[in-house]
């Protein structure tokens, strides 16, 4: 993997805003402004490296299952989301609720060693519109002779057109919490109505504090008291549980099918991070990671349990000593062995492995100047150092990237 220096399209920042990233600029006080979204670089792979890390992000997920039924048995504790969510999740593990998709964050650094995990956002996971579909277009217009990983617009197709099938439903309803405010969530939603629709779903949006109950029907309906069947939610399952209507998700029998289902709960949770370690000790991908407490690490980052984005990360480590801000830490922490993130002239990126029923098919690079991903990461678009497939089907399947229908 190298860092290669590119020059940045002179519209770039209409073409980005078009494909749906219109959360790119981030207003800091003092007016400054950050840009999220950099292309005077990007990442390029081998195809060696690619199918090996896809290797290393499909049998992560087989033994996140394994650990998630594993933190289900409450041999844990109860992970900071409680006795009766855990026991939701337990249930809609057993009963195999599918899912949808889920993204990885890795450390790699193309010198030939192991792949470290960081972490699994598998509940309400972001960057779906900079990795699947503004990186795509940008290979077109500067690298078009050349290939990209990323077959993540076509991965969500599959698993849409699946979940029909399986289920027999036609309409889909959306949803997000309209108090986040960058505009993120929303265009991430609204995506994701996309490629439902273009897999032959009827997409209805909604707002997350417009779901309603009917006492009558026992059931949660839209604004039109339209009873709502399958929904996709893009808001996390434990603060879903703490809200006023969080007690009626115990009865699955009058719920929706949610996407993603409870059981995903226990892949978003910090915990998780401890489980996999316990169940596969000294695994070369993996980090120790312990609860509570540090154990026997000397170096570590201590995470929140329900943390995001950086929040409230402690890092103690030599020459380190740093501590973001943030709501999180009351749920509990994991704490998980430092690993210093890679140095390419000041860059430190992070590869996002987005994997969609149990198959690597994409990724995305964020990159820091610091020890922690946070709010202030850019996105940094990857190649493959090889030609581009050339078949008519691919290119067919690459061309329904037309953007986003709002």
């Amino acid at each position: 993997m190298k860092r290669l220096l590119s020059e940045p399209r002179p519209d770039w920042k209409q073409k980005i805003e078009e494909q749906g990233l219109v959360f790119s600029t981030t207003s800091l006080p003092g007016g400054k402004k950050i840009e999220y979204w950099n292309e005077a670089a990007y990442y390029e792979f081998t195809m060696d490296e690619v199918e090996a890390l896809e290797i290393t992000a499909e049998d992560m997920h087989r033994m996140c299952l394994e650990a998630a039924k594993f933190l289900a048995t409450g041999a844990m504790g109860p992970i900071g989301i409680g006795p009766q969510a855990l026991e939701l999740a337990a249930e809609s593990l057993q009963a195999g609720d599918q899912d949808i998709y889920g993204r990885f964050d890795f450390i790699y650094d193309g010198q030939g060693g192991a792949a470290k995990m960081l972490e699994y956002n598998a509940d309400t996971p972001t960057g779906l519109i900079e990795a699947a579909v503004a990186q795509w277009f940008w290979l077109q217009d500067v690298f078009p002779e050349k290939d990209q990983w990323n077959g993540i617009h076509e991965a969500l197709i599959r698993q849409w057109k699946k979940l029909q099938y399986r289920t027999g439903m036609s309409t889909l309803h959306v949803a997000h919490s309209e108090a986040e405010e960058s505009g993120e969530d929303w265009m991430t939603a609204a995506y994701m109505r996309d490629v439902a629709s273009q897999a032959g779903w009827t997409t209805i949006g909604i707002n997350m504090s417009d779901i309603g109950w009917d006492p009558n029907l026992k059931r949660f309906v839209d604004m039109d008291n339209f009873m709502i069947s399958t929904i996709f939610k893009l808001y996390p399952w434990e603060l879903m549980m703490k809200e006023p209507f969080g007690h009626r998700l115990l009865q699955r029998s009058q719920n929706p099918r949610w996407v993603e289902p409870a059981w995903k709960m226990l892949l978003s949770n910090k915990a998780l991070l401890a489980a996999l370690w316990h169940l596969y000790p000294d695994h070369p991908n993996l980090l120790p990671a312990y609860l509570n407490d540090p154990g026997p690490l000397r170096e570590w980052v201590a995470k929140p349990l329900h943390g995001r984005e950086g929040d409230n990360i402690r890092i103690h480590a030599e020459g380190i000593s740093l501590e973001k801000p943030g709501g999180y830490g009351r749920e509990g922490w994991c704490y998980q062995q430092y690993h210093s993130l890679p140095d390419f002239d000041g860059s430190h990126p992070v590869l996002g492995l987005w994997v969609v029923d149990g198959e690597s098919v994409g990724c995305g690079i964020r990159e820091s100047d610091g020890p922690v991903t946070d709010y202030f990461c850019r996105f940094v678009p990857n190649t493959i150092d090889a030609p581009a497939p050339l078949s008519v089907q691919a290119a067919q399947a690459n061309a329904n990237k037309t953007g986003i229908t709002l």
